[in-house]
C-alpha cells in the first residue's frame, strides 16, 4: 500500500539506515510472505475488497437491467394505448348517441343507417354543414335515420339560448321548423351580445308557437336539463368539436360536406 510504503521509508530514514536483510535480497524479486503475515492479510483484504466490488457492480447492473426492462414495458404499453386510441375508429354505444327523446328529422323503417349530429346553432361550420345535410336528407329521405343532438359551445354567447329555443319549440311540436329557422337566420343573431331573446321570441311567433309558453319553457329548468343531457352524452361519446357526426355509431372523420357524408351513408347502405 502506498501509505504503508511511505511510512516504512520514513521510519528507515528516521533510524539512519536501511534493513540489512532487505539490502541482501536480489533485485527484481520479493520476499515470500510469511503465512499469516501482513502481506497475506493485505492480499486477503485486497481479494475481499475486489469481491465486494464485483458483487456491488453486479447488484448495480441488475438494478439497471430491471429498470430498463420496466421502462421498455411501460413504453410499449403507452404506445399501444396511443395507437389504439388514434388509429382505431371511435365507436360509441348506440344508447349513448340516440336517446328515446332524441330529435329525429327522419326515421328509416329498416334502421340500417343512423346518422347522429352533435351541433351548435351558433357555430359557423355547423351552418356550412347544414347546407349539405339538408341536401343529403332531401336525397335519402326515410332511407336513413337522422338524429340531432345539442352541443352548444361556451365560447358562443348565444349558443345555449338558441338550443333552449329549439327545445322549447320542440315542446310545441316544432323542433324541425326552429332548427331550420336558426340556421337560416344565423347571421341575424349569431355572434352578437347575449341575449338575443327578443329575436328568438320573434321566431317563435313566426312559427305559430304560443309565445308565453315558449318564453317560459326556454327559460325553464326542464329545457336546460334536456340540453345539458345532450352535452353530457356528447362528452361521453368523445365529441371533440362541432359539428360532429356519427354514422352507425362510428365517428365520421371526413369533411362535413354533402359529398363526404354521402360517401359514408352509401358505404353504410351497401349490401
Amino acid at each position: 500500500m502506498v501509505m504503508s510504503t511511505h511510512s516504512a521509508r520514513a521510519r528507515r530514514r528516521a533510524t539512519g539506515g536501511s534493513n540489512p536483510r532487505a539490502a541482501q535480497r536480489p533485485r527484481g524479486r520479493t520476499a515470500a510472505a510469511r503465512p499469516g503475515g501482513p502481506a497475506e492479510a493485505d492480499a486477503r483484504a485486497g481479494t475481499g475488497g475486489a469481491a465486494r466490488q464485483i458483487r456491488g457492480t453486479g447488484m448495480s447492473t441488475n438494478l439497471k437491467l430491471t429498470v430498463g426492462l420496466v421502462a421498455v414495458f411501460l413504453a410499449a404499453v403507452v404506445g399501444a394505448v396511443v395507437v389504439d386510441r388514434y388509429d382505431r375508429p371511435t365507436v360509441a354505444a348506440a344508447d349513448l348517441l340516440v336517446r328515446p327523446d332524441s330529435h329525429r328529422l327522419s326515421t328509416a323503417a329498416d334502421g340500417r343507417v343512423t346518422v347522429v349530429e352533435f351541433l351548435d346553432f351558433e357555430c359557423a361550420p355547423c351552418r356550412a354543414a347544414y347546407v349539405g345535410v339538408e341536401k343529403l336528407r332531401a336525397e335519402y329521405g326515410d332511407r336513413i335515420t337522422y338524429v340531432v343532438r345539442y352541443f352548444p359551445l361556451t365560447q358562443h354567447p348565444n349558443a345555449f339560448h338558441a338550443a333552449h329555443a329549439a327545445e322549447a319549440a320542440a315542446r310545441q311540436g316544432r323542433f324541425e321548423a326552429m332548427y331550420k329557422k336558426l340556421f337560416d337566420t344565423q347571421d341575424a343573431w349569431g355572434g352578437r351580445p347575449p341575449s338575443q331573446a327578443a329575436v328568438l321570441e320573434s321566431y317563435a311567433r313566426e312559427l305559430g308557437l304560443d309565445p308565453a309558453r315558449f318564453t317560459a319553457d326556454a327559460a325553464g329548468a326542464e329545457v336546460a336539463a334536456r340540453v345539458r343531457a345532450d352535452v353530457t352524452d356528447g362528452d361521453s361519446a368523445g365529441v371533440p368539436s362541432t359539428p360532429t357526426f356519427f354514422v352507425n355509431g362510428a365517428l365520421f372523420t371526413g369533411a362535413p360536406t354533402y359529398d363526404g357524408l354521402k360517401a359514408a351513408v352509401d358505404k353504410a347502405l351497401a349490401p
